[in-house]
């Protein structure tokens, strides 16, 4: 039978729950650094050699780290570099997510742009077809996060899938009611909506993302194998939930035994794979994050394609992009 690794570097990959600031190399950042007259706060093959002691930490030093992107031409860059490293590793589609408060030296406005011109230029070259979600930030208010439903209405591109919310639900405390006017607003402008939930908090975040914010689909949402029922609405109602092994096992299980993912997958739940933080994760690839879940899960290769056809379903472009990327696996079935 064919290696495992080999097998999933050919698997036409499809990926949902990646963060754009985790993307960025150290180099890449060195040189934008040095435009500024700046260094990185250790040498750029060693910037990513840190440990967050908890989320609160982890997101701190992703303001540092983003602060380094002078202009939005090297916002650009970034985003082109992201996309065509996906290509490389045959990721056929992904949607990244940006939190425009990690960004503060750039508008929304010219977030969408910069990032919209670097998914197409990587596309050119033969990247990735990249979409992403703006993300809210748990700490922002009601009015701020309108705001920005309002400038992704007013600036979209083909590019800019949907809306998205994350931050630190332990130390937000449930915000569901804050932040439903501006879901509802995201969904009647016709994006889609994703939503952190059950990573930081427990099954109650799971179910203000569904009950509140009407999430199609949950980033992590782990911690809803804590409650039995709710896992069986997550089942009946096939809501996708994209799993983040490794970064879990980073941040949140210190006994990898507890973590769901056999457990979700023997209930049926829909599940996609995705690396959430690479660099943070020593410049995790999708096609190793793949082979640790198959391993960890014991997942059989039937099983890893299935979770390739949920992530279509899942993804927040149109019907041709969906039967496009379906042709591809279905073609890798019968090679």
């Amino acid at each position: 039978m064919e290696d495992l690794t080999v097998f999933l570097r050919r698997m036409p990959k499809v990926e949902l729950h990646v963060h754009l600031e985790s993307t960025m190399p150290g180099e890449m950042l060195a040189r934008f650094a040095s435009r500024q007259g700046r260094e990185l706060p250790r040498p750029a093959e060693q910037l990513y050699d840190c440990s967050a002691e908890d989320l609160s930490d982890f997101l701190s030093f992703l303001d540092g780290i983003c602060s380094f992107v002078g202009t939005p031409e090297e916002l650009t860059e970034a985003a082109e570099h992201a996309a065509l490293a996906a290509g490389e590793e045959n990721i056929l589609y992904s949607e990244l997510i940006l939190n425009p408060t990690h960004w503060p030296q750039f508008t929304a406005a010219e977030i969408i742009a910069a990032v919209t011109a670097g998914f197409d230029r990587a596309a050119e070259r033969g990247g990735a077809d990249c979409r992403f979600t703006l993300s809210l930030s748990r700490t922002q208010t009601g009015e701020e996060a309108m705001a920005l439903v309002e400038t992704m209405r007013a600036c979209r591109t083909p590019r800019l899938a949907g809306l998205s919310i994350d931050g630190n639900e332990a130390l937000a405390g449930r915000t569901g009611e804050r932040f439903r006017p501006t879901f509802l607003a995201a969904k009647a402008a016709g994006f889609g909506c994703t939503v952190h939930a059950g990573e930081s908090s427990g099954p109650e975040g799971v179910r203000d993302a569904l009950d509140l914010l009407r999430a199609d689909r949950l980033d992590h949402s782990v911690r809803a194998a804590e409650d039995p029922a709710l896992v069986g609405r997550l089942v009946r109602e096939q809501v996708p939930l994209n799993i983040c092994l490794t970064s879990n096992l980073a941040l949140l299980y210190r006994h990898p035994e507890d973590h769901p993912l056999r457990r979700l997958l023997d209930a049926g739940a829909a599940v996609t794979l995705s690396r959430d933080d690479p660099t943070f994760l020593g410049g995790l690839t999708l096609t190793e994050e793949l082979r640790r879940a198959a391993e960890f899960a014991h997942m059989s290769r039937e099983e890893l394609i299935r979770c390739q056809e949920a992530a279509v379903d899942a993804a927040f472009c149109g019907p041709e992009s969906k039967e496009r990327l379906r042709r591809a696996l279905a073609e890798f079935r019968r090679s």
